[in-house]
């Protein structure tokens, strides 16, 4: 029997592994492995690309380009991003970027400037 974590937001027990991620089939919910451990004063640790932990107001880079859902507009590689905010889920970096708006992103597609 395996040790997997249950789904953190139905809370099944069903959970499997998929490569780098754990998929719940009750929910659909799919979160990155150790995306659970947390720091030591509680908050949960965010890392960029290239493994540097990310804090709320850091500056980061784009390091993909990125198409924005809903319309045919792409996010440029290179393109920085200020005063970024940690939030839980599979999007964790909430922002505002210049002439597109406040968006979400993922951590696996930025590094810190």
């Amino acid at each position: 029997m395996s040790n997997l974590p249950n789904c953190p937001k139905c809370h099944s027990e069903y959970t499997y592994e998929d490569r780098d991620f754990l998929v719940c089939p009750e929910c659909g919910n799919e979160w990155k492995v150790g995306a659970e451990a947390e720091s030591g004063n509680g908050q949960q640790v965010v890392k960029d690309a290239h493994g540097n932990v990310l804090q709320d107001g850091d500056t980061v880079t784009v390091i993909k380009d990125l198409k924005v859902k809903g319309s045919s507009s792409v996010v440029k590689i290179g393109t920085k991003v200020k005063n970024i905010r940690l939030v839980d889920g599979d999007h964790d970096i909430d922002c505002k970027i210049d002439g597109f708006g406040a968006m979400q992103l993922k951590s696996e597609f930025v590094k810190k400037a």
